[in-house]
């Protein structure tokens, strides 16, 4: 049995599911009360682990922002790992031509990066004297060298083959990266369906190396005029077009509230990673994510 496998079988027998009957029973045994005894585990804490999530907080000190900064950054990447399984989702119905089916994942991965942007509000307090108490002790650690991130960034089209360098040494980590950039990102995938759907695809686009960063072209472009051209209610094209709208514009705003969390804790400092830091964010936000969603509302 898989490892995965074995979890999933453990979990479940821990959790004991129940049916709607049983429920039923128990709620009348117990005169609407909830169950207050266990024979082992809280199954909550089996099924969710909240209790290795709580332990999972180490500060290297004692100032109590840091804790902030700690929790934040973690949740952030758990809502990275959220939104690409999603995407992934939703690649694998666009890859079967199930457009309508593709909708509903966007749109989750549209509302988890909401609930990611949120996430930035539990670090505006921080000031440069705040972050100055514990900077020191991260080292070089550096959001930059988050794994789940770069797995997002690949997906979403934003591709950069040196990135992946710094996970060498973790040999599992940079296999799945290496083996998701020589896969076809979201878009790639996008571009081959609205191919298959009848639009005119230079072969050159279909035919690329996929590992390198897509560049826009006005083949693409033109295919988005078409579909956006027809609005009745059963083009799932133009459907598909406003989710994946959506997944960009808030991952756009992520990376903008980055920016921003940046310049109001360290301003033009070098980065804890060795980048240039506020002026690296500033230049990657020229990398745009679907970038032919946008251009073809010019010719709309």
């Amino acid at each position: 049995m898989k490892q995965t496998e074995l979890r999933g079988h453990t979990l479940t027998a821990a959790v004991r599911p129940v049916t709607p009957t049983q429920r039923e029973a128990r709620a009348a045994s117990t005169g609407g009360e909830p169950t207050l005894e266990f024979d082992d585990r809280v199954p909550y804490d089996v099924y969710t682990h909240a209790s290795t999530l709580h332990q999972l907080q180490q500060p290297l000190s004692d100032d109590p922002g840091e804790m902030s900064f700690l929790m934040v950054s973690q949740i952030m990447e758990l809502y990275f790992g959220l939104t690409r399984y999603e995407l992934l989702q939703a690649q694998r119905l666009i890859r079967a031509d199930r457009v309508w089916d593709a909708l509903a994942p966007l749109r989750r991965a549209g509302l988890h990066l909401e609930a990611l942007n949120a996430a930035w509000r539990g670090l505006r307090w921080m000031t440069p004297a705040d972050f100055n108490r514990f900077r020191d002790l991260l080292g070089e650690a550096s959001g930059f060298q988050s794994a789940m991130y770069r797995q997002l960034e690949f997906l979403l089209g934003l591709r950069d083959a040196a990135l992946i360098r710094p996970f060498r040494r973790q040999t599992d980590v940079y296999a799945e990266l290496r083996d998701t950039l020589a896969a076809p990102s979201l878009w790639d995938d996008v571009v081959a369906l609205l191919a298959r759907q009848g639009f005119d695809i230079p072969a050159e686009v279909l035919e690329r190396d996929v590992s390198e960063e897509h560049e826009a072209h006005p083949g693409i472009e033109a295919a988005w005029v078409r579909v956006y051209a027809d609005s009745g209610p059963e083009n799932h094209l133009r459907m598909l077009g406003d989710a994946l709208t959506e997944v960009a514009e808030q991952f756009g705003d992520w990376r903008w509230e980055h920016v921003k969390a940046v310049q109001r804790t360290m301003g033009a400092k070098v980065g804890s990673g060795g980048s240039a830091g506020l002026a690296w964010l500033q230049r990657s936000m020229a990398r745009v994510v679907f970038p032919e969603l946008w251009s073809a509302r010019t010719s709309m």
